[in-house]
């Protein structure tokens, strides 16, 4: 017999997981959904995995059009993690973002990668989503992650990040400024 449905759901709420918007477009109209059940599976050939709830619109779309956009977000889009998340509204409407391979790419996320729907396998009120990755691109944001149902990211990403932000602002800084015997002038 299977655990408790909300036993399971609140051991699942303290596992840390990446928030992502994924994205589609079906006859040039944009698509999306927040997402944190996506994870690596297979590094030769690169294929990821979504899972998207089987009423999900967004699914729908996926599988008409065969393609698919994961946008992971950054440690500063909570903003974008809960509009993506909401029901009846427009999603894309306050939101930065572009084509990138026939994808909805959002402005400013930690990675993006575009991937051909390679194949689908059904998990109870989910599908699993296996998508063969076509482009991947990676920037030095921290990653926005989601546990015990709070948005965050790991702190060593965070100082991480804040240590580059500082480093840029000295180095900035400095270029203003000419050095004369050894002094700033």
């Amino acid at each position: 017999m299977p655990v408790e449905f909300q036993t399971f759901r609140n051991l699942m709420a303290g596992v840390c997981a990446p928030v992502t918007v994924v994205t589609t477009a079906h006859n040039e109209i944009p698509y999306g959904a927040t997402v944190s059940a996506f994870a690596s599976l297979s590094l030769d050939p690169p294929i990821v995995t979504v899972a998207l709830d089987r009423r999900s619109q967004l699914l729908s779309h996926i599988l008409q059009v065969g393609r698919f956009g994961v946008n992971v977000l950054a440690r500063d889009q909570e903003d974008v993690a809960k509009r993506f998340a909401q029901r009846e509204v427009e999603r894309f409407g306050s939101v930065s973002w572009h084509f990138d391979c026939g994808m909805p790419r959002l402005a400013c996320a930690a990675s993006w990668l575009a991937c051909d729907l390679e194949n689908t396998v059904e998990g109870g009120d989910h599908i699993l989503l296996l998508g063969l990755v076509e482009v991947a691109q990676r920037s030095d944001a921290a990653p926005l992650i989601y546990t015990d149902r709070t948005y965050g990211t790991h702190s060593v990403l965070f100082e991480r990040e804040a240590a580059k932000t500082r480093k840029a602002k000295e180095l900035a800084l400095l270029g203003q400024f000419s050095l004369v015997g050894g002094d700033y002038v």
